[in-house]
């Protein structure tokens, strides 16, 4: 696996601001500004950097820095950099590069020029916009929060319109820039002289809305002309309004579709132009008909208003809008949702007349796409499904039946669509030709495509070996991942599509080696602080869209799932050096550590979901191999070391002093209720009990080694099987790589005799599954059992952060080799820069790629003997070996080491 660099001597690229490559819509008053290093040579370091940003880019072009010029600063640091110029302002462009100097007496040329823009910070800053809609639902009608299923009979189907809003305006001079705002609840589509703007899909992200609503900012300059323009709006309900019909998980209406609107046009004169949203703005009932995020589309080509969204249109059969309620807005700065990829069918089966079924042959989130040519008022549906029935028919059983697609043709040519405000899991379509008559002309399907739709963060990594079901293992967890990385990180993608908090922090090691998640987990943990209760509590799903009261309230209050309220930021710190992070959400944390002190008795947790989905002898569900409590309270205690660490980060002495204290008398606790020193285990012995025990540094160092063999030992007496579930499995590979006793892991993971993997694979799964045994019965497209490819980067690959590093500056390579693997390979996009490891053996050499960003440090580990003879860039060297391991440590730079046995 190779990693490019530039034979130039130093060169800089890849800037970011506040996370992202050209970010709008921005809001801090001080920005974060970062960007990566190149260079040929080795252990490269930076010694310096000049910033520059002006409010006009042929300024900066001539390197004049109007607004900010930082001058050459003496420092190391090129990540997170705080913009220091004049006071931003609300909507403005700015536009910055750099360069920079490194420890070889090399200076970079200036960047290539990169940009930001600013959002609305404060409510005056929307020019008088209102916020407006078809209807408004009367108060009575609200369902806040949302009732659990479908909610009371009376309420009936329960139908809306989904309106489309549409104003016109003339632009009397050339555009110079014009740029939009827009929040459209619960989902809206932008358009402009006939145009979508953008390629988002079900944009705004969702957020609980009766405390907060994200606004998408978008530049439009190129969408604008002189003379008349038109603009329209096209509203879905989302999450903000779930009918009472078909399949939903809850029933719920916080209003009717909404909207507000702001255009800002600045002329190349200097002049300015606003266009906002008010009574004056027309609309109607568009062509969808029924929308539901569970329950799928209904689309009416023949009620569509053609050309609604240009000039030429002729509004007057349209009724003005109504002006809405407000809601509290902020920017949307983590990356929108797309449409990702395209599948065509694998193969096509004719189930009946009229009736096909199309296999795509990968289970995902997304919608159907069709092209279609027929009579007016024939109907196509479709209904997606994960899994088929005995007789080779859509199954949604576990997932949410009914949710289907209906379109209705125009019959005018040639038609396509695609649903516009739902998605839902799928692998197939069922297609259904629905004929309004009994016309000769027949329908012809054109096309039937699947589009796979996620969040578009960036892809930061790969990986690769030489075990083909290692390999289908991680297709299966990235599948998974893909499949829930929406706006939030969803359980799956049709039955619920809820935010459970556990997973993020159990698999966030995993995603952030897949995915650059830093601006979409500003964004959750955000959410996280707008869902706290008063009391502390914060709930097990988020956006807590219904709260869920049932099963002793374990479902919306459990301290493994709530714990990520405290562990998001922290690991936003340590992937992404964003202490900002630990300063917005330190208060958040204290009173979610507050509030399970408040539930506590003696120190110890007694409630919970614990290890969920473990694998006992009933069907997976609550935990039934670990006592209650277990889990709970060895996170309670870990969550107070985190504190006692971001406490002390923050130089809050006497705060990081009560929480040193606290997990004390927790550990003493934790320890008197679930350790048994006669057996030397925690708990029942069961994988987790003591796994969780190990991994949280619970255990008395002079019990380390015992309890740590007798997890091993219970593994080899239960034959290698796992048992460890959601929580559990986590910590036990966490533990065992740390042992270096990866050995076990590849023996439990690499067969597909028992559930596991392997047994999914086996069974034809194509995206990991809810439960080990890959059952039919519940969801399969989970993604919070992927742990494991956590361990394929930082363990097998060898690609990790050294202890107490931040950000991956100083890295840890060291591939673990096991089993029959004779190579692996990972890189991985850090914050300084690409990483690569990549690794091959044969009887009697071992050979190691590295490649190490600049800026950044590593030490290596090489398995190695005594007699061994080592190389490095094709020279020998000479290094200490111990426990097997020959360490060395290198800087930046491409490395080849070899290790010939004799």
């Amino acid at each position: 696996m190779t990693v490019l660099t530039s034979a130039q001597s130093l060169r800089v690229g890849y800037l970011r601001c506040e996370a992202r490559e050209n970010p709008l819509g921005v809001v801090a008053k001080r920005p974060m500004l970062s960007w990566e290093l190149y260079s040929a040579q080795l252990s490269v370091v930076q010694t310096a950097f000049q910033i520059v940003v002006a409010d006009d880019s042929l300024l900066l072009k001539r390197n004049v820095g109007n607004v900010w010029d930082s001058k050459k600063r003496l420092s190391a640091a090129s990540i997170q950099i705080p913009y220091n110029g004049k006071a931003l302002q609300t909507a403005k462009k700015y536009y910055w590069k750099l360069r920079a100097w490194d420890n070889k007496g090399n200076v970079s040329a200036w960047s290539a020029i990169a940009c930001w823009q600013m959002g609305l910070i404060e409510p005056k800053d929307w020019a008088g916009a209102k916020w407006i809609a078809y209807e408004n639902l009367p108060d009575s009608l609200r369902i806040v929060p949302a009732a659990h299923g479908n909610g009371d009979k009376a309420w009936g189907k329960r139908a809306n319109v989904l309106p489309l809003l549409r104003t016109q305006f003339a632009a009397s001079k050339k555009v110079k820039q014009a740029t939009a705002f827009i929040c459209g609840l619960g989902q809206f589509e932008l358009y402009i002289n006939g145009q979508k703007t953008g390629d988002h899909f079900l944009d705004p992200g969702w957020t609980k809305y009766n405390k907060q609503a994200q606004y998408v900012t978008f530049d439009v300059t190129k969408q604008l002309h002189v003379g008349n323009n038109a603009i329209g709006v096209m509203l879905g309900n989302g999450f903000y309004y779930i009918p009472g019909e078909r399949y939903r998980k809850m029933t719920g209406a916080y209003g009717y579709p909404k909207m507000i609107f702001r255009l800002l046009i600045e002329y190349t004169d200097g002049s300015i132009q606003q266009v906002v949203s008010d009574e004056q703005w027309k609309t109607a009932p568009s062509p969808i008909t029924y929308s539901s995020l569970y329950g799928g589309e209904n689309y009416d080509a023949r009620l569509e208003h053609k050309g609604w969204h240009t000039p030429a249109f002729n509004d007057a059969q349209w009724k003005p809008a109504v002006v809405a309620t407000p809601h509290h807005l902020q920017s949307q700065l983590a990356e929108p949702v797309k449409v990702m990829q395209s599948f065509e069918a694998m193969t096509v089966r004719q189930l009946q007349d009229n009736v096909w079924l199309y296999d795509f042959g990968q289970n995902m989130s997304g919608i159907p796409a069709i092209k279609v040519s027929g009579n007016r008022g024939d109907t196509i549906k479709l209904t997606p499904a994960e899994l088929l029935t005995e007789d080779g028919r859509a199954n949604q059983k576990a997932t949410g039946a009914s949710s289907y697609y209906l379109y209705v043709l125009s019959g005018d040519g040639v038609e396509q669509w695609q649903p516009k405000f739902t998605y839902y899991g799928f692998r197939y379509v069922q297609l259904e030709l629905l004929p309004a008559s009994t016309s000769n002309k027949t329908t012809q399907l054109l096309e039937v495509q699947a589009l796979h739709t996620r969040n578009s963060a960036a892809a930061v990594g790969a990986f690769q070996n030489s075990d083909t079901l290692f390999n289908l293992t991680n297709h299966l967890i990235q599948w998974a991942i893909n499949s829930n990385m929406q706006s939030v990180f969803t359980d799956c993608p049709h039955r619920e599509r809820l935010g459970w908090q556990e997973q993020l922090h159990l698999m966030g090691n995993a995603l952030q080696y897949n995915y650059d998640i830093h601006a979409l987990g500003k964004k959750i943990t955000a959410d996280i602080r707008a869902e706290q209760n008063a009391n502390g509590l914060v709930p097990s799903t988020i956006p807590e869209y219904t709260e869920m009261h049932f099963a002793n309230g374990y479902f919306r209050d459990s301290p493994e799932w709530g714990s990520n309220a405290i562990l998001m930021p922290w690991n936003l710190y340590q992937w992404y050096d964003d202490k900002q992070e630990l300063l917005t959400n330190y208060t958040t944390m204290q009173r979610y550590i507050q509030y399970l002190r408040s539930k506590d008795s003696s120190h110890l947790l007694m409630y919970g979901l614990s290890d969920w989905y473990d694998l006992g002898p009933e069907r997976p569900g609550f935990c039934q191999l670990t006592p209650m409590g277990l889990t709970a309270t060895a996170y309670y205690y870990h969550n107070l070391r985190v504190m006692q660490q971001t406490a002390t980060l923050l130089g809050k002495k006497a705060d990081a002093l009560h929480y040193s204290k606290w997990a004390d008398s927790v550990s003493v606790a934790f320890n008197r209720q679930y350790f048994n020193d006669t057996a030397k285990q925690y708990g029942t012995g069961s994988q987790t009990s003591n796994a969780v025990a190990l991994s949280m540094g619970l255990v008395a160092e002079k019990n380390t080694t015992a309890v740590l063999a007798n997890l091993i030992q219970s593994i080899e007496q239960n034959d290698y099987r796992l048992t460890a579930g959601d929580i559990g499995f986590h910590h036990l590979l966490k533990v065992l790589s740390e042992a270096g006793r990866s050995d076990i892991i590849f023996r439990m993971n690499n067969r597909s005799d028992v559930p596991g993997y392997g047994y999914q694979l086996a069974k034809g799964a194509t995206a990991l599954t809810e439960s080990w045994q890959g059952s039919p019965i519940v969801s399969n497209n989970h993604f919070m059992l992927g742990h494991l490819m956590e361990w394929f980067y930082a363990s097998l690959a060898g690609i990790q952060a050294s202890t107490g590093a931040v950000a991956f500056r100083q890295l840890r390579i060291q591939p673990q080799v096991v089993g029959d693997v004779t190579e692996a390979e990972a890189r991985f996009r850090s914050p300084y820069g690409w990483v690569a490891s990549s690794w091959k053996k044969d009887d009697t050499k071992f050979t190691l790629q590295v490649h190490i960003p600049v800026n950044s440090t590593a030490t290596v580990y090489l398995p190695a003997g005594s007699n061994s003879i080592i190389h490095m860039n094709q020279q020998p060297v000479k290094v200490p070996i111990q426990n097997g391991l020959a360490r060395m440590a290198i800087g930046s730079g491409e490395y080849i080491f070899t290790v010939v046995n004799q």
